[in-house]
């Protein structure tokens, strides 16, 4: 029976999903008795600070947001943002006869769910309502097939919520103190950047090595063709029986790991090539192996995030913006999930389509099944894939820009997945000669030839190294049989240099925190998304680059929070999360034996939990209360070399050599786009050599003060020194004269008639016919004439000393601009967005340039530079503004009539909850009153930074 009949008789339903996006497609497939609204994420979560916990809550509970000593029930509070959305959902079920719960069916769409439950309190029958994808016969299936909400589900993902709270939320903290404020810590975002961190100290401590080696150009000679080539490249493989070293034959020492290898320096491989120049040589032996490659598994989240960021140039956040699109249109099953698994309905579709575009031919005899999953496989989803029982070609679908290519890759991946392996044969051949010297030199080619492509037809998995050879590439070598005579027609000494290992890329960190089992998959785009925005992380093209604030930020959490941070710690309290959501293990005595340290007959000593003895939990308070022995600067401090430190300051990071006030020392600022290891001594010298301190220019001839120039964290500029004695507070306070360098002026040219030009400055250039007063200003944005209230921008920082009265009124008399000045032209184009389809372009804005399309701007990061940005990383920047963006708030008019019904002073005491949850409407309790019954401890948990530590799950 069809949802629309079923209504007919059974009443009005009303549907909950988490977006609108979502609710506009499946309103479409359910009949005029259905009601389908959004909630638009969560409606209510743990509070941002002490200032949105109710006034009831006091000391750590208010700061918190969890009473520990209460078996750590969770205080909620409904987010103010969403307080407009509730109403409405509440008015929208008052005129409902059944309420379908149809949020996601992961932990955190059931933790969505019941939070909806808790708060509208329904009084009509409560359905949960689950689906894998948006079509109208899983949406028609859904509501013929409700379930039960999951308790289990729920209470998972809220031991997560509140294992994450406590984590951020005491740590966080301890960096303020210690570090910067505003920093953040997680328990997956640490480790991610001390991943990032370490793979960085590995490049440090590199030392590359030379080696060299010989590659020849040997000719068979007979005419060859595109089947039988007549020439074959080989390398030189082994000298006397030895094999020649390679790159991998080296440690990161430089040193190589096995004396067994020869190593061949130029000089040495020089005269290795001159004494072959007149070596016969021949084939010695030709191996030849079938190959056989099978197809790879169909899409789970991580593995997408991989190979779009691979093929597509996506960033992670990027991909599953763009898949949640493809997910709530209809066009894809759900994007989150740890399964490789393809329904029987999915199976038939993919084969049919191999049948139909590739041939018969093509199509293994019996379906492939990929049952494997990751470890601790959050849900039994079915991998991603195009929805529906006829899988759309990308041709069929109408999408366009973003869309269009990841669907592409999604439905190509599918349908290659459903295909024969491809086969063919490899083969290496050897080519051995004997050099005038009397040495014995041993050449190796290797080959491949693909006899049936299979699925490679369809699809070939990307690489992480450019330089790998991907699966399809053939390498055809001659026909050669072993003792045929060849001829060396080239030889060429070739010089190579080990390279230190890799920067990780957004996709090769997926799959380094997937391997180690660390954190949800599901989670590992906004993780990635938090740590460059916390500045602990900085693209350098698709690398990631640590910032030397993540060095210290790492430093402090090993030396005194080291389980918190160890990879094995954080993959077993991973599976003690599975084991607890499967109800093997329970939630409390879990987070006590965590927080306190108790609990459990073996759990070891709190210091266990910080530097690595005892059990892997215990602790987590005494841990953050004992500060003492964390020197703030010392974790904060790098040796570079030659007495020169790095030091990470408030204002960012420095180089040092001596202390401060000693004769000789020195201290320059570090870029902080450079990348840590690029600051070699050599560079740290030329930093400190290049001008810095203050330069005294000489004194005013008028008040006999003492004028300097300085390099302040806003840039250069002058000022006077004031005589002592000079009160500096109170209301006969004096401040001194003040003014920045222009952008034509540096440090080490200005000159004292500049620097009283500057101080100068508002300059009087005369009185209207009114009498008002102009003036010439520099501002934060540049120059302007001032008057009264009326600015107007003048066009260069020169004007301000040579512009007349007359040019002054001139500008006046003319019409004011009103909204920007005229657009400056861009810096440079870089093509149609794929999501809004307009133009994108640089532009150099008052804070630095961005990338703009007319609607949306976004700020080029550390990093990224205009001569350098791709326009991928344009469109990317674009997509992440744009999910950033909050929605809008609704402002209230001031009533013109007396309002039908006052509100409540205070908010009424709720009743009790049925529910086992501790669950409260979020008060307006104001900052002054929770300062005013708790100091430090009370103080608002920096919302922006403590909460973003929580977005690890």
């Amino acid at each position: 029976m069809s949802p629309t009949s079923e209504t007919a008789h059974g009443g009005r339903r009303l549907v909950i999903v988490e977006s609108p996006a979502k609710a506009k497609t499946i309103k479409g497939y359910l009949g005029p008795g259905y009601v389908v609204e959004a909630s638009v994420g969560h409606i209510r979560d743990l509070p941002n600070g002490a200032a949105e916990v109710p006034e009831k809550y006091t000391g750590e509970v208010r700061r918190l947001g969890v009473d520990v000593e209460h078996d750590f029930q969770p205080i909620y509070v409904v987010n103010a943002d969403k307080k407009a959305q509730v109403r409405k959902l509440k008015e929208l079920l008052a005129e409902s006869d059944e309420l379908y719960l149809a949020t996601d069916e992961d932990r955190e769409g059931e933790a969505i769910a019941w939070h909806l439950q808790e708060v509208l309190k329904p009084k009509v029958p409560v359905k949960r309502m689950v689906f894998h994808e948006i079509t109208k016969e899983a949406i028609r299936a859904a509501v013929a097939n409700p379930r039960e909400l999951n308790t289990r589900m729920v209470d998972a993902q809220e031991t997560r919520r509140i294992l994450d709270r406590l984590y951020g939320y005491e740590v966080s903290p301890v960096l303020w103190k210690k570090v910067m404020r505003g920093l953040s810590a997680g328990r997956v975002q640490s480790v991610a950047t001390r991943l990032v961190v370490e793979r960085e100290r590995e490049r440090i401590a590199f030392r590359s090595a030379e080696y060299w080696d010989l590659t020849g150009t040997f000719s068979t000679g007979r005419a060859g063709d595109a089947s039988d080539p007549s020439s074959l490249v080989a390398r030189l493989n082994a000298v006397d029986g030895r094999r020649v070293a390679q790159g991998r034959d080296f440690g990161p020492d430089g040193r190589l790991k096995s004396d067994q290898v020869l190593h061949l320096d130029e000089a040495n491989a020089r005269a290795l090539a001159a004494a072959l120049e007149s070596t016969s040589f021949s084939v010695r032996s030709v191996e030849s192996k079938p190959y056989r490659r099978s197809p790879y598994a169909p899409f789970r989240t991580t593995t997408l995030q991989q190979e779009a960021s691979r093929k597509l140039g996506f960033g992670a956040k990027s991909t599953m913006q763009v898949a949640q699109k493809l997910y709530e249109n209809g066009f894809i099953t759900y994007m989150r999930t740890d399964s490789t698994t393809l329904s029987d309905t999915a199976v038939s579709a993919a084969r049919a389509q191999v049948t139909q575009l590739y041939g018969a031919s093509y199509l293994p005899d019996k379906p492939r099944t990929y049952a494997g999953k990751v470890k601790n496989a959050q849900e039994a989803h079915e991998a991603i894939r195009p929805s529906g029982d006829r899988f759309r070609t990308p041709a069929e679908t109408g999408l366009t820009g973003d869309q269009f290519k990841l669907y592409e890759l999604i439905w190509k991946r599918t349908v290659a997945s459903q295909m024969k392996d491809a086969v063919g044969n490899s083969v290496t051949v050897k080519i051995g000669g004997r050099a005038s010297d009397g040495r014995d030199a041993e050449f190796s080619a290797s080959g491949k030839t693909i006899t049936f492509h299979g699925f490679m037809k369809a699809y070939v998995e990307g690489a992480d190294d450019p330089n790998a050879e991907l699966d399809d590439r053939e390498r055809r070598l001659p026909q050669v049989a072993e003792g045929d005579p060849l001829t060396a027609e080239e030889l060429s000494v070739d010089g190579h240099a080990t390279k230190p290992p890799a920067r990780y890329t957004e996709a090769s960190l997926v799959k380094e925190l997937e391997e180690r089992e660390i954190g949800r998959p599901s989670t590992y785009a906004s993780i990635i998304g938090t740590i460059l925005d916390r500045g602990y992380v900085f693209k350098k093209g698709t690398a990631l680059v640590p910032s030397f604030l993540s060095f210290a930020v790492v430093n402090l959490l090993e030396k005194h929070f080291g389980r918190l941070v160890d990879y094995d710690f954080t993959a077993r309290m991973e599976d003690d999360l599975d084991r607890i959501a499967r109800g093997e293990a329970q939630a409390v005595p879990w987070l006590r034996r965590f927080y306190f340290g108790e609990g459990d007959d073996n759990a070891g000593p709190a210091s266990g939990a910080g530097n690595g003895d005892g059990d892997h939990l215990g602790g987590l308070k005494e841990l953050v209360t004992d500060l003492g022995a964390i020197d703030a600067r010392e974790i904060s401090s790098f040796l570079v070399g030659d007495g020169i430190m790095l030091r990470v300051g408030r204002y960012g990071p420095y180089v040092e050599r001596g202390e401060k006030d000693d004769e000789g020392h020195q201290r320059a600022d570090v870029p902080e786009d450079l990348a840590p290891d690029e600051l070699t001594v050599e560079y740290a010298e030329e930093l400190l050599a290049k001008p810095s301190g203050d330069f005294e220019l000489g004194a005013d001839p008028v008040t006999g003060h003492q004028i300097v120039a300085k390099d302040g964290r806003y840039g250069p500029y002058v000022t006077e020194i004031l005589p002592d004695g000079t009160p500096k507070t109170g209301k006969n306070a004096v401040k001194p004269r003040t003014a920045s360098l222009f952008k034509s002026m540096s440090l080490d040219t200005v000159t004292l008639d500049d620097a009283l030009k500057l101080m100068s400055l508002p300059r009087v250039v005369g009185k209207d016919a009114e009498g008002i007063e102009i003036t010439a200003q520099n501002g934060r944005y540049g120059p302007y004439l001032k008057k009264g209230t009326d600015s107007r921008s003048l066009e260069s920082e020169d004007q301000l000393f040579s512009i007349t009265l007359d040019e002054a009124l001139a500008i006046y008399a003319q019409p004011k601009q009103r909204g920007r000045a005229a657009a400056k032209p861009p810096l440079k184009e870089l093509g149609t967005d794929p999501v809004s389809e307009r133009p994108v372009v640089v532009k150099d804005g008052r804070f630095g340039p961005y990338v703009t399309d007319g609607e949306t701007n976004a700020t080029l990061r550390t990093g990224d530079s205009v001569e350098e940005i791709t326009p991928e990383r344009g469109y990317e920047l674009l997509a992440e503004k744009r999910a950033k963006s909050p929605a809008k708030k609704t402002v209230k008019k001031a009533a013109k009539a007396p309002a039908k019904k006052a509100p409540a002073k205070k908010a009424t005491t709720a009743k009790k909850a049925a529910a086992k949850k501790t669950t409260t409407a979020k008060t307006a309790a104001t900052a002054a009153t929770a300062v005013a019954k708790k100091t430090a401890s009370a103080k608002t948990a920096s919302a922006g930074a403590a909460s973003s530590a929580e977005t690890d799950e």
